[in-house]
C-alpha cells in the first residue's frame, strides 16, 4: 500500500512539474538577504529556508520540491514534521500560488553594499549575469584572475598578462608573457647588436648581410697568402695595410725569391726530361733504321716470319716509346702553366703603384699645407676687419642724434669689483650728438666714485668729444644738462641731478684732443641707496643712466 502511494506521488509530482515550467527561478542553499523579514508562510516546514518550487500537504503544510522527496524516502511512511500528521502522496500537490508570490519577494544583490540593486527573488540570477560588482575569471586563455565585471575591459586591455599586444618590431600579435621570448627568438625584425664592440643595432634578419661589410669584424689581411697572418677588424684594414706596407713587402719579396727558386727547380728538371726525350727519340730512329736493314736482307718466307717478329717486337717498343714521350710532353706543359708567374707580377705591379701614389700624397700634403697656412693668415686678417665692422656697426645702431643718451651698464657686480681692485676705474658710454651736425657728446661712470665720493658713491661725468663738425658750431658748449639714473620699477622714483655747461670751463671749450676733461657729478648716488635690495634701480645686474641735453635755446645748423 505505501508503496503504491510512492509510485502514485512520484507520478503525480512529475506530472505537475512537468505541466507548469517556468523561466523565473533561483537557486538553493544560497545565502539571500530579503529587503523584508522573510515570512513564515515562505519558509520550508522542514529545512526553514525560502520556498524553492513548494508543495502542500493534505495538512496544509508548504515544503521544498527536494524536502518533500527527502521525507518519503526517509520514512516508509512519512509524517509532517510540525503536526506529525501523515503525509498522504495523493493530497500533495505543486503550490503555483506561493511559488509566484516566493519568486516575486524582493532581495539585495549578494555584492551589497557596492551594488546597491533590489531585484525580485526569480531574477536574481538574470541580475548576477549583469552585475558589475560580480566577480568573474578572466576570459583571457591562461588566465586565472578573479576580476569585478565593471573592472574586466580594463583587465583584458591593460593589465592580463595573457592578453595579446602587438610586436613593436614585426607587428604580430603575441601573448603579453610571451612577447619578450618572441622578439629574442622568433621576431625577425627585431634589431640586435652585430658584435660585442659593433655600435651598430642590426635587424635579425639581415645580421649575417652586415657582418660581410662589418667594420668592427675580424677579417684576414689580404697578404696572407704571402706570409702575414694577422687577423684585424674590418674597419682598420686600411691602417694595417698602410702601416704594415713594408713587411708586406718583404713578405712578397721572400715569396718570390722562394717563386724563383721553384721556377729554376722545375727548369733544370725539363732540362733532364728533354735530354731523356732526345735519347728516345735517338733510340726510334735506330730502330727504324735496323728494320729497313731487315727488311732489305730477308727476301724468303721463313726470313719474312722472323723479320715480322722482330718488327712486332720494334713496333711495340716504339709505341711503348712514344707514349712515353708524349706523357713527358705534358707533364712539361702542366709544370710550364704551374710557373705561369703573371698574377704574381701584378701583385707586385700593384704594390709599386700604390707606393708611387704615397709618395704623390706626400708631395701635395707639402703643398696644401702651405695654402692652408697662407688661408689661416688671410682669414684672421678678414676676422679681423669684420671684427671692427662689427663694432662700428654696433656703434652706429646705438647713435643717438637727439640731444637724449639712454645708457645701460650690465654686470654691474663684476665691474664695480674691478673699480674696487683698481682694475678698470671707469666706464664710458657710447657717443651721441645734439643733432646730425652737432655737438659729439658722452658719458663716463666711475662705479666704485672719484674724487669725493670714491668708495662710497657713482660718479657721474659729461664729456664733450672732438666731432666732425666742431668748426661749424658755437663755442664754449653752455647747453643745460640733466643726469638721471633711472628707477625700474615703473614708479618713476628717478634719481635726478641738473647743471648748466659753465663757459669758462675748459671741460666745455672746443676740444683740441679726442675729448675734454669730464665735468659732473662726483657724487652723484650712494651706493647704500643704488644697492639697496627695497630700491629697484638695479636688476638683473643692470642698471639704466639717462643724459638729457636742453636743446631748446640751440641752433641748428
Amino acid at each position: 500500500m505505501a508503496y503504491d502511494e510512492a509510485a502514485a506521488f512520484s507520478d503525480i509530482f512529475m506530472r505537475q512539474n512537468s505541466s507548469s515550467t517556468s523561466c523565473l527561478d533561483f537557486e538553493l542553499d544560497a545565502d539571500y538577504r530579503f529587503v523584508e523579514s522573510l515570512e513564515e508562510r515562505y519558509k520550508c516546514a522542514y529545512c526553514h529556508h525560502v520556498l524553492w518550487n513548494p508543495h502542500q500537504t493534505g495538512c496544509g503544510h508548504r515544503f521544498c520540491e527536494q524536502c518533500i522527496l527527502a521525507l518519503r524516502e526517509l520514512n516508509a511512511v512519512p509524517t509532517c514534521p510540525v503536526d506529525k500528521e501523515t503525509i498522504k502522496m495523493h493530497e500533495v500537490f505543486k503550490d503555483n500560488c506561493c511559488r509566484r508570490e516566493v519568486l516575486n519577494l524582493h532581495v539585495f544583490c549578494k555584492n551589497f553594499p557596492d551594488c546597491n540593486s533590489k531585484v525580485i527573488l526569480g531574477r536574481y540570477q538574470e541580475h548576477l549575469l549583469q552585475c558589475l560588482f560580480e566577480s568573474m575569471q578572466c576570459t583571457n586563455d591562461g588566465c586565472q584572475d578573479q576580476i569585478l565585471r565593471k573592472d574586466l575591459k580594463e583587465h583584458l586591455s591593460q593589465h592580463c598578462k595573457f592578453r595579446e599586444e602587438r610586436c613593436q618590431y614585426c607587428n604580430t600579435y603575441v601573448v603579453l608573457i610571451n612577447i619578450k621570448n618572441h622578439e629574442k627568438k622568433d621576431c625577425p625584425d627585431y634589431p640586435m647588436p652585430c658584435l660585442q664592440n659593433c655600435s651598430q643595432i642590426i635587424l635579425k634578419k639581415e645580421i649575417e648581410k652586415h657582418h660581410a661589410v662589418c667594420p668592427e669584424a675580424e677579417v684576414d689581411c689580404p697578404y696572407k697568402q704571402y706570409g702575414c697572418h694577422v687577423k684585424v677588424k674590418r674597419g682598420k684594414l686600411a691602417e694595417h695595410e698602410n702601416s704594415a706596407l713594408r713587411e708586406h713587402m718583404l713578405q712578397i719579396l721572400d715569396k718570390n725569391s722562394w717563386l724563383e727558386e721553384q721556377i729554376s727547380d722545375l727548369y733544370k728538371s725539363l732540362e733532364c726530361k728533354e735530354i731523356k726525350i732526345q735519347q728516345l727519340a735517338d733510340a726510334i730512329k735506330k730502330c727504324e733504321k735496323e728494320f729497313r736493314q731487315y727488311t732489305q736482307l730477308l727476301g724468303n718466307n721463313s726470313s719474312l716470319m722472323v723479320s715480322t717478329q722482330a718488327l712486332a717486337s720494334h713496333l711495340d717498343k716504339s709505341a711503348r716509346l712514344e707514349s712515353q714521350v708524349k706523357q713527358l710532353i705534358q707533364t712539361a706543359n702542366q709544370q710550364q702553366s704551374k710557373l705561369d708567374m703573371q698574377p704574381l707580377f701584378d701583385t707586385i705591379e700593384n704594390v709599386k703603384q700604390k707606393i708611387a701614389l704615397m709618395e704623390t700624397y706626400d708631395q701635395r700634403l707639402v703643398v696644401l699645407e702651405h695654402q692652408s697656412s697662407k688661408h689661416d693668415l688671410q682669414i684672421n686678417i678678414h676676422k679681423a676687419q669684420l671684427n671692427k665692422n662689427e663694432e662700428r656697426f654696433k656703434l652706429l645702431e646705438g647713435m643717438c642724434y637727439n640731444g637724449k643718451l639712454i645708457w645701460k651698464i650690465t654686470d654691474y657686480k663684476m665691474k664695480k669689483k674691478e673699480a674696487v681692485e683698481g682694475h678698470v676705474l671707469s666706464i664710458a658710454s657710447q657717443p651721441f650728438y645734439t643733432s646730425r651736425c652737432g655737438y659729439k657728446l658722452c658719458a663716463r661712470a666711475y662705479l666704485n666714485g672719484d674724487g669725493s665720493g670714491k668708495g662710497t658713491h657713482i660718479s657721474l661725468y659729461f664729456v664733450v668729444m672732438k666731432g666732425e663738425f666742431d668748426s661749424l658750431l658755437l663755442w664754449p658748449f653752455k647747453q643745460k644738462v640733466t643726469l638721471t639714473l633711472l628707477d625700474q620699477s615703473g614708479k618713476k622714483n628717478h634719481i635726478v641731478e641738473v647743471f648748466r655747461a659753465d663757459p669758462n670751463s675748459s671741460s666745455f671749450k672746443r676740444p683740441d684732443g679726442e675729448m675734454n676733461i669730464a665735468s659732473g657729478c662726483p657724487r652723484f648716488v650712494p651706493h647704500a641707496i643704488l644697492e639697496n635690495t627695497k630700491n629697484t634701480y638695479i636688476r638683473d645686474d643692470t642698471l639704466f643712466l639717462k643724459v638729457v641735453v636742453d636743446l631748446s635755446d640751440l641752433e641748428e645748423l
